[in-house]
């Protein structure tokens, strides 16, 4: 039998390009969100977990956090921190649902958007620079055991941006233990894994106990 393709572990480092377009309230807002990249919509709806904290943010997101702390609008806050980021295969149905948000949210408003308090919202995108962890995995066990140690970027580069690099809607990981190891059984398990939850630790820690209990069940 040959043996699997080895799952090589990749952290990953972050290369921030700061974009030509800004907003100053929420109509602006809007209006920048269609046109801007759809890596740049990525990267302030999922980009945040690289630096998210133990202690999970109120506002999962960039576009919540402005409109709170710099719009000081607390209504769209909780609205564009509705929207989920995970359950599209790409960025284009969370753009649409942003805008879609923001519109609906300005045409109820009793007067004209009021201009952010504070900072304007800058929008930017990040190029991730892969990083070999130095782990590699060609057995479950191992996967879980190397999953375990790696630094939690990879965590990100592996669950969170591969989903959309590769656009199937599971990341590396799910697609490994699928493909190489032949165990759909697991995978789906670990494509179910709602990576908007917590940090980045989180999402290891839920990584290990599906991998776990699938070791203890071949048992």
């Amino acid at each position: 039998m040959t043996s699997p393709e080895p799952f090589a572990f990749l952290g990953c480092l972050e290369l921030r390009e700061l974009l030509p377009w800004e907003a100053h309230d929420a109509r602006e807002l809007g209006t920048a969100l269609e046109k801007v990249p759809a890596e740049s919509v990525f990267c302030h709806m999922s980009a945040v977990l690289m630096h998210r904290s133990a202690t999970t943010e109120t506002y999962p997101n960039d576009f919540a956090v402005w409109a709170a702390s710099e719009a000081r609008d607390a209504r769209l806050a909780e609205r564009l921190a509705a929207i989920d980021p995970f359950q599209a295969d790409s960025m284009e149905p969370v753009r649409d649902a942003l805008v879609s948000t923001i519109g609906d949210h300005l045409q109820h408003l009793p007067a004209a958007p009021p201009g952010a308090h504070g900072q304007p919202f800058r929008f930017f995108q990040v190029h991730l620079v892969p990083v070999p962890t130095g782990h590699q995995a060609r057995t479950l066990g191992e996967f879980r055991d190397a999953l375990a140690e790696v630094d939690a970027s990879a965590l990100f580069f592996h669950v969170i941006d591969g989903r959309y690099r590769r656009g199937l809607g599971r990341g590396d990981f799910a697609e490994w233990v699928d493909t190489a190891l032949g165990r759909p059984d697991v995978a789906e398990r670990l494509a179910r894994i709602d990576p908007g939850v917590g940090n980045l630790e989180r999402i290891r820690e839920r990584h290990l106990r599906v991998l776990s209990e699938a070791l203890e069940q071949a048992r």
